[in-house]
């Protein structure tokens, strides 16, 4: 299968009803151990790179981003490589010079008027190329921005900004967190309900791992298109990581406790895009 961008399995997805997941990409391996995940399910999904793993990256995109768009080329399912919360457009021109199929311009933190008129800049750029654009719209609430627990996104606000930038998705604030270790976030399907009713694009759920499987089918029966995890997924692998070097604390390849702590990654990835895709 070829490499794909966004809007085509998220259209496909919001038509059917279920979601989509997108996961983070720090090293190659998690693009590799992801993708094999998808091709078991036999489903499409998201690698997502972040600017924050750019940032751990020493600023350089190219080297994580080719690893990603080397493993999505030779898939067997749909892959969209995605630039995730990018605040500078620099970053977004550089990943579609690359040949990234998604980016996520992030203008969250703006004045709404400068959010529009950045984001309308960034669509146009990316439509030019065949590159699919989610953008973020919610009130700043601390360190999480757009995603603080009580922070939400107005419906009618939401279908203007989509009308006057021309996005493919957008990411909205429904009670989510960032960096939730525990499951336990409590989401306002309500109000999903009516952005999905207001806004003619799929909706983004940032934040997914601080919500457990039965909040996280629940979201998608109400509206929501792609759902973002990355804590979660580390979670998962940190503590394979732990119990492996505990039970041998000479290891020192790490080949031998990186690999059953992304196979670990891997078979909950899997059985995350299968709980989307039949929610």
């Amino acid at each position: 299968m070829p490499l794909t961008d966004l809007v085509t399995p998220a259209r496909a997805a919001r038509s059917r009803g279920t979601a989509l997941g997108a996961f983070n990409v720090v090293l190659l391996e998690h693009a590799e151990v992801f993708t094999r995940a998808a091709e078991r399910a036999g489903l499409p999904i998201v690698l997502q790179i972040s600017q924050n793993a750019v940032a751990y990256h020493g600023g350089r995109l190219a080297p994580i981003a080719a690893g990603a768009l080397a493993v999505a080329r030779s898939a067997e399912v749909p892959v969209v490589v995605h630039l995730d919360h990018a605040e500078s457009v620099d970053l977004v021109a550089e990943a579609v010079e690359l040949g990234m199929s998604s980016v996520m311009y992030d203008g969250s933190a703006l004045p709404y008027e400068d959010n529009v008129a950045t984001t309308a800049q960034v669509v146009g750029m990316c439509h030019a190329r065949g590159v699919s654009v989610e953008a973020e719209l919610g009130e700043v609430g601390g360190k999480d921005g757009a995603h603080a627990p009580g922070v939400r996104t107005d419906p009618q606000e939401a279908a203007r900004f989509v009308e006057a930038t021309g996005v493919d998705l957008l990411a909205v604030a429904v009670g989510s967190s960032h960096a939730m270790t525990e499951r336990r976030a409590l989401l306002d399907n309500g109000l999903i309900s009516r952005l999905a009713a207001a806004v003619p694009v799929p909706l983004v759920l940032h934040g997914s791992s601080g919500v457990d499987d039965a909040g996280l089918v629940a979201a998608v029966r109400a509206g929501m298109t792609k759902i973002n995890v990355s804590t979660h997924i580390n979670v998962v692998a940190t503590t394979v990581v732990r119990e492996v070097l505990g039970d041998n604390p000479a290891m020192v390849d790490p080949r031998r406790y990186l690999g059953p702590a992304l196979a670990a990654a891997g078979e909950e990835v899997e059985r995350l895009l299968g709980l989307y895709a039949s929610a």
